[in-house]
């Protein structure tokens, strides 16, 4: 059964997320399998009701209930709409906003703490890439720093910096050597992100050792990601 995520990043109003998770969940109650996540925008979290196999989460929140941090959410935003479930690492949060190894961690270790189910992305820069893959797996191992791989609500997400929203993706050639050393650290579901679409997704979520797709742009239509699901479902 894949893991197939949608990461809406600062894409979507309220209205046109609701009305994507509302034909989403109608095809789901129907026809997959699979365990589905959406990650819409702050805007347009909410209680939505009768989800079938679809989980909803957050992209980003801080360590925190409530508090004096301007421009950020807490649990307790979450909570109001039972939402469990939350993005941790993701490539623009760590090269775009600069958050550091050492705050990622404190994120994992209080949502942990809360019981929530983390998507943890790790992935490399295009510098650390062309080094080889010895060198990508060293920078790896950094991004799992004081990180509870053994945590029973992880997944984590491989997801190249190089290949997120450039329309650039790895070879599978690439994203089999990876998800072959990174399982063999890690034993939770492990998923591909990094330029994902409707042409290659079955293809990537076929590779032994992929267990998904955590995907950004090409899921922003409801119809494509219905699609996607579609070609996965057997695998």
């Amino acid at each position: 059964m894949p893991i197939i995520a949608a990461n809406f990043k600062t894409n979507h109003t309220r209205k046109s997320s609701a009305k994507y998770i509302s034909l989403l969940s109608q095809y789901l109650r129907t026809n997959s399998t699979a365990r589905v996540y959406v990650f819409p925008s702050y805007t347009a979290l909410d209680e939505y009701e009768h989800l079938a196999n679809l989980h909803i989460g957050a992209q980003n929140a801080y360590p925190t209930q409530t508090g004096s941090i301007t421009g950020e959410i807490g649990a307790v935003h979450l909570e109001e709409f039972n939402i469990k479930t939350i993005l941790i690492g993701h490539s623009e949060r760590r090269h775009v906003l600069g958050e550091k190894q050492e705050h990622i961690a404190q994120k994992f270790e209080y949502f942990k703490n809360l019981g929530y189910k983390i998507i943890y992305c790790i992935g490399e820069p295009l510098e650390v890439k062309e080094q080889g893959l010895e060198a990508t797996l060293d920078y790896l191992n950094t991004q799992f720093e004081n990180i509870d791989l053994n945590y029973e609500h992880l997944i984590v997400a491989y997801e190249p910096v190089w290949a997120i929203g450039t329309g650039k993706s790895a070879t599978i050639e690439d994203i089999q050597a990876v998800h072959d050393a990174i399982k063999q650290t890690i034993k939770q579901p492990l998923l591909y992100g990094g330029s994902v679409n409707l042409g290659n997704i079955e293809k990537i979520c076929a590779l032994n050792n992929v267990d998904g797709a955590l995907i950004g742009s090409a899921s922003l239509e409801v119809e494509d990601f219905i699609k996607m699901i579609e070609n996965t479902k057997e695998l």
